[in-house]
């Protein structure tokens, strides 16, 4: 039935055996069987429906920045967002963005706007609607606090406008995917602040990751969810990890929250490490570290 998906996306925009390496900041994986490059609400809305009908496994894919694709690859379909799903515009205390959209643009647009409450986020690696389905914050911050409505697709392909309250955003988390919903579109809601001000405190948090954080190496960033009362990293440390390695990968030295790929690793020696770090980490201190990496393909 699958043949049948070029009467709803242009045929030069569905690509076979696309190597996912490419498109995840672990900069490891195998080829996703297809690849669909999504421009419109419509298009997705009518995409999504289409493969629920022929029961095809699919992924929706982001920037790939807390994603680990293993080294068989994917047997189902990618769908990446482009087009119009990754404008941003802004009215009044509003801004826009489409699903697609880096986060750090989104930033970047509340800057020129001089709307402040967004600062927090300058600097998280991936796209609106990875940052809504993971609740993804920093420094005190989170993305579900500033959200007004969310324009999304349920299973059916039906087009919905859902508030935040709906979605039940908590640590790192949110109901999105529990309630079987893509994001299109998130609107934001800011308030007016001082430019310089805005700008000044995004570039000291740009900073202060630069200096606390392997940015230097391929990584999903924080590789674990934030135990309660405590650190990852922390904990971490206390197993006597940092440094420690499978492979081409390796858990950070200069933040032991984090698992990079410094030795061209692949993608089972990234799985296998963050296994024995979980392990390790359990008989320790009897503290279960869930990772917030995502696993896609079979490991």
């Amino acid at each position: 039935m699958l043949k049948n998906l070029s009467r709803y996306i242009d045929p030069e925009r569905i690509r076979q055996q696309v190597p996912l390496k490419d498109y995840t900041t672990f900069r490891v994986g195998g080829p996703a069987a297809m690849m669909i490059n999504v421009n419109t609400s419509k298009e997705l809305s009518e995409v999504i429906s289409y493969l629920k009908k022929c029961q095809a496994d699919y992924f929706i894919l982001g920037n790939g920045s807390n994603l680990l694709v293993s080294d068989k690859g994917y047997d189902g379909i990618v769908i990446k967002l482009s087009g119009e799903l990754t404008d941003i515009s802004a009215n009044g205390d509003v801004i826009t963005a489409g699903a697609g959209a880096l986060l750090s643009n989104v930033c970047k647009k509340a800057l020129e706007e001089s709307l402040t409450g967004l600062e927090f986020a300058f600097g998280i690696p991936g796209t609106v609607g990875g940052a809504i389905v993971m609740n993804a914050g920093a420094y005190d911050g989170e993305t579900g606090d500033v959200v007004d409505g969310v324009e999304a697709v349920n299973a059916d392909g039906e087009i919905l406008y859902v508030s935040p309250h709906s979605l039940r955003f908590g640590y790192r988390k949110s109901d999105v995917k529990k309630a079987g919903l893509t994001v299109v579109k998130v609107d934001f809601r800011l308030k007016k602040g001082n430019y310089n001000d805005i700008r000044l405190k995004m570039k000291e948090l740009l900073e202060s990751r630069i200096e606390k954080q392997p940015l230097e190496f391929p990584s999903a960033g924080s590789t674990f969810k934030r135990p309660e009362g405590t650190f990852a990293g922390k904990l971490i440390s206390e197993a006597g990890l940092s440094g420690y390695r499978i492979g081409g990968a390796c858990v950070s030295e200069k933040h032991n929250g984090f698992i990079v790929n410094d030795r061209q690793a692949t993608a089972k020696d990234i799985s296998d490490l963050i296994e024995y770090v979980k392990k390790s980490v359990y008989e320790h201190s009897s503290v279960k570290l869930e990772p917030e990496v995502i696993r896609l393909g079979k490991f």
